[in-house]
């Protein structure tokens, strides 16, 4: 297989020879960061997402012909192979069709063929299969009566050879392929609830007799039916007409030969309903899975990016607060920086031990000593209460000093999972686990990338059914996301966590454990190239590290952008060229250099700086805002200084809300009320759409009608079709 024409085909928008370069590139041990940001001219402007998912194929196409080339070998060396068997092999397009060629030739454990096969039967079975119509089965069957081998009688040899034309037809990759295809196309997935009287079958009532097409059947569906027969309550299979695949299964091998030919249709009947059957059935299953499962990891990483993307609220003295009833609110104040200020307990939550008079002069007092300008509250147990109690706070303190004070209710997910990590008790050993959720809390609002990094990213609380996915590839794809997320922000050398470092290109946890170290010992960098002191970071590493790394305040004012230090020649020959130097790129003096480099033309600029033309437009982007966050150009998340309840909330009401969470059906939004309100897929939009991350995604500001309230189930029902836009549409139709 041409591996590169293969991809080419498969990815159309990009041209040969930058398909040949982003293999080469690949080959030669550079990250999809570096190649994404640093390697434009030769990968046409591949983005990261295109880059991995090129690169997950081709690593699929190798190993399918290494395997391949497994599978011949094996047949070879059994003297099996044959010039159409090879041709079959070669163009087999998954490893799912060459492991149904190679099926007949694995060695199994021991079988009823495998038996009839040590018998001597397998003439037999061949003479059966041949249905000569002017055959006798019984006289051919005779001979081979041999009591000493295990074929007492007649009937013992028939039965012997049938096991083997089973198997024969059972090994068939042609009968495999169109049997899985029918059953995929046609087959219903059947489930019947079972245990009904235990806790926690109501959870799958709605599969309690339940048929649905396995073509139709959504990814969503197909993971709760998985999870509610793993937890006992569902009895599941797969359903097919048993005469069709019966018939397809013996297309091939039925003749009009009489008596073999009924022999040969009883060995198909047994071989399906025995062998077959049972496999196919699992093939599906594990197809339906499998996909499911890849949408679901698909949805995740679609709700993971933008919230760990989500703007940074910067430079604001912030307090923590981590909602709790009887052992209080966990309080922490932090500065502009992250580093906890304060911390305490209060008790404004109903309790045994509440009090919210002295809670709120304990947080007017924090607020007044510290400056606190923000409060960031966790959303979990009593973050209702908390939410009103802050609101009543704020107010007073606007009404006794005129102070400005806001709040924010983030989500604490993974809060409480950090907290009792290795990783929290190493950075905070003297405080509690709860006190961690609050510094917790009030960091995420700070840099939600920074703090987020820290927690399992299964553990953070987006996606859908993701603790039932395969570890392996969701961790891979998880940590794809992480990376992609940290190298398009940039990490300050001097101030970054090993949670944050270990996600660099080029980086591991054990280099960034070394960066830290060698940080705590000497002081902090001045210069990229200082980090080739550290232990085990060589030149390779450093040239896929070096351009996502960031000095603030050091001897080079590059060092704090993008440019990478291959780059730099090219940056200061750009500057002189245009007659600005590094200190006017420092104090923000060039914001007309991309109308000089236009005027000039970029292709005589790109020869004269010696670059090519998408590193000399990044070069521009970069030194126009050294240290830029492009999280700053996001939408801000939306600070409230008032509370609303789900009582306030009417049909028709016009709200605004940020999407905390996009799922297969839909998408959760929050809407200021402690409970979040679902807009249903068929409320987002009136065109069609394949899946809500066609239009949302988490973290972006939307504008919301209520559609219905159920206050006693606590359900809010949401839509973004505006109901006096559709009501005029309704009368002018009428």
């Amino acid at each position: 297989m041409d591996i590169i024409k293969k991809l080419s085909d498969e990815f159309p928008a990009i041209r040969a020879e930058h398909m040949q370069n982003i293999v080469s590139l690949i080959d030669e041990g550079n990250t999809i960061p570096f190649i994404a940001r640093y390697r434009k001219e030769m990968t046409g402007s591949c983005d990261d997402q295109v880059l991995r998912e090129l690169d997950e194929r081709l690593q699929y196409l190798r190993n399918l012909e290494k395997r391949k080339e497994e599978v011949c070998k094996s047949i070879s060396e059994q003297g099996k192979m044959t010039e159409e068997l090879q041709r079959a092999i070669d163009a087999a397009a998954t490893l799912t069709e060459v492991e149904d060629l190679y099926r007949p030739y694995k060695q199994k454990k021991k079988t009823r063929a495998s038996v009839a096969i040590e018998r001597g039967l397998q003439p037999l079975a061949d003479y059966i299969l041949s249905q000569d119509p002017n055959g006798d089965v019984l006289t051919e069957a005779e001979k081979y009566v041999d009591a000493d081998k295990g074929v007492p009688d007649i009937a013992a040899a028939i039965a012997g050879a049938k096991d083997i034309i089973a198997e024969i037809v059972s090994d068939d990759a042609n009968v495999r392929k169109k049997l899985r295809n029918l059953f995929l196309k046609n087959g219903e997935i059947e489930t019947k609830l079972v245990n009904a009287e235990q806790d926690g079958a109501k959870t799958y009532e709605m599969y309690a007799d339940h048929a649905e097409n396995v073509a139709e059947i959504k990814g969503h569906r197909v993971l709760a039916i998985n999870r509610g027969e793993k937890e006992g309550f569902l009895k599941v299979k797969i359903t097919f007409n048993d005469e069709i695949a019966k018939r397809v299964a013996g297309a091939a091998y039925l003749k009009n030969g009489g008596y073999a030919t009924q022999l040969v249709k009883e060995a198909v009947d047994d071989g399906y309903t025995r062998l077959l059957y049972p496999s196919i059935e699992r093939e599906v299953r594990a197809f339906l899975t499998e996909n499911a499962s890849e949408q679901a990891i698909k949805t995740f990483e679609l709700n993971l990016k933008p919230l760990l993307m989500q703007p940074p609220v910067k430079n604001k003295v912030t307090l923590g607060l981590d909602p709790a009833y009887r052992t209080g609110c966990k309080i922490a104040v932090v500065d502009r920086t992250g580093k906890v200020l304060d911390k305490t307990v209060v008790y404004p939550t109903p309790g045994p031990k509440q009090n919210i008079e002295a809670a709120k002069v304990k947080l007017k007092e924090l607020i007044a000593k510290y400056g606190v300008e923000i409060i960031s509250i966790g959303n979990g147990t009593a973050s209702k209460e908390s939410e009103i109690f802050v609101a009543e706070l704020i107010k007073e303190i606007q009404k006794e000093t005129g102070r400005e004070v806001a709040y924010i209710v983030v989500s604490e997910a993974g809060a409480s999972v950090y907290s009792a990590s290795p990783l929290g008790a190493e950075e905070f050993p003297d405080f509690d686990v709860a006190e961690r959720s609050a510094v917790s809390i009030a960091r995420r609002l700070q840099d939600p990338l920074a703090e987020l990094i820290k927690i399992d990213p299964k553990s953070i609380g987006v996606g859908q059914y993701q603790h039932d996915m395969d570890k392996k590839r969701l961790d891979s794809v998880l940590s794809g996301v992480l990376e992609d997320c940290v190298n398009s922000v940039g990490v300050d050398l001097n101030t970054a966590s090993v949670s944050l470092l270990k996600y660099v290109a080029g980086l591991n946890a054990g280099i960034a454990k070394n960066i830290v170290a060698y940080r705590e010992e000497h002081g902090q960098f001045y210069s990229r190239r200082e980090i080739l002191k550290v232990p085990k970071l060589g030149e390779k590493a450093f040239t896929q590290c070096a351009g996502f790394l960031r000095i603030t305040d050091g001897k080079n004012i590059l060092d704090n952008t993008a440019v990478h230090p291959e780059s730099y020649d090219a940056a200061q020959k750009l500057l002189t060229l245009f007659g600005y130097t590094a200190e006017d790129v420092k104090e923000g003096k060039i914001t007309d250099l991309p109308k000089k480099v236009r005027e000039y033309g970029e292709d005589k600029v790109a020869h004269e700086i010696g670059s090519d033309i998408p590193t000399l437009k990044d070069i521009v982007v970069e030194i126009i805002k050294p240290g830029r966050d492009i999280r700053e150009s996001f939408p801000q998340p939306i600070l409230r200084q008032d509370i609303m309840d789900i009582k306030d909330l009417v049909p028709g009401m016009e709200l605004i809300g940020t999407v905390r969470n996009v799922v297969d059906f839909g998408a959760f939004v929050d809407i200021g009320v402690h409970q979040d309100g679902l807009v249903h897929l068929s409320e987002i939009t009136d065109r069609y759409i394949r899946h809500p991350s066609d239009v949302l995604e988490v973290g972006q500001r939307i504008k919301v009608w209520v559609k219905d309230v159920d206050i006693k189930k606590n359900r809010i029902g949401l839509t973004m079709k505006n109901p006096a836009v559709r009501k005029k549409q309704s009368a002018k139709a009428q």
